[in-house]
């Protein structure tokens, strides 16, 4: 099995962190993992992206060329990345910023309102952590136990937010 996704939106949303987060945890299941970031040069407010590729086998490059899934923060990320999805593949859409407006009839589109839900939850913050969640259930590349393992290193040295960024990954895992 090997899955390939792009992850996409403004810096400050946490684009990046879903895709780390997602490559600890493939690596915690013993898969072989690649994560490439990218972002602009003014970081908050710029675009920021990452590719994450997790395979029972060797991976042979960190591009993401035709992946499956592309999980869309903002409208700009979701038109720039749309037509790189292969068909039969699926977009995670942040439809609490943009209607899930596509032209396209080969992929399937989950609308997740993760700012709506992570104002809910008392921190805008943590709505990239409720779309991985999302992505998570749907997309089984890996299980939550172990990204709420993996969210558990990342945030050691701030053990305040591994509660809120755990039941932000429950409460996108449970929409699906």
């Amino acid at each position: 099995m090997a899955s390939k996704t792009i992850f996409a939106g403004f810096g400050g949303q946490g684009v990046l962190s879903m895709g780390l987060n997602l490559a600890q945890a493939g690596m915690l299941e013993n898969k072989h993992v690649t994560y490439l970031p990218a972002y602009g040069a003014e970081m908050r407010g710029g675009t920021a992206n990452c590719t994450v590729a997790i395979s029972d086998d060797e991976i042979a490059s960190p591009v993401a060329s035709s992946p499956e899934f592309l999980v869309a923060m903002n409208w700009p990320s979701l038109v720039r990345f749309q037509n790189q999805v292969r068909s039969g593949g699926v977009y995670f859409i942040n439809s609490s910023l943009m209607d899930a407006n596509i032209s396209r009839e080969d992929v399937d589109i989950l609308e997740v309102p993760a700012n709506a839900m992570a104002e809910e939850l008392g921190n805008l913050k943590c709505a990239n952590m409720i779309m991985l969640g999302a992505f998570t259930k749907r997309s089984e590349v890996v299980s939550l136990p172990t990204l709420i393992k993996g969210l558990e290193k990342s945030f050691k040295k701030k053990p305040k937010l591994i509660e809120l960024n755990t039941k932000a990954l429950t409460n996108g895992y449970e929409l699906f």
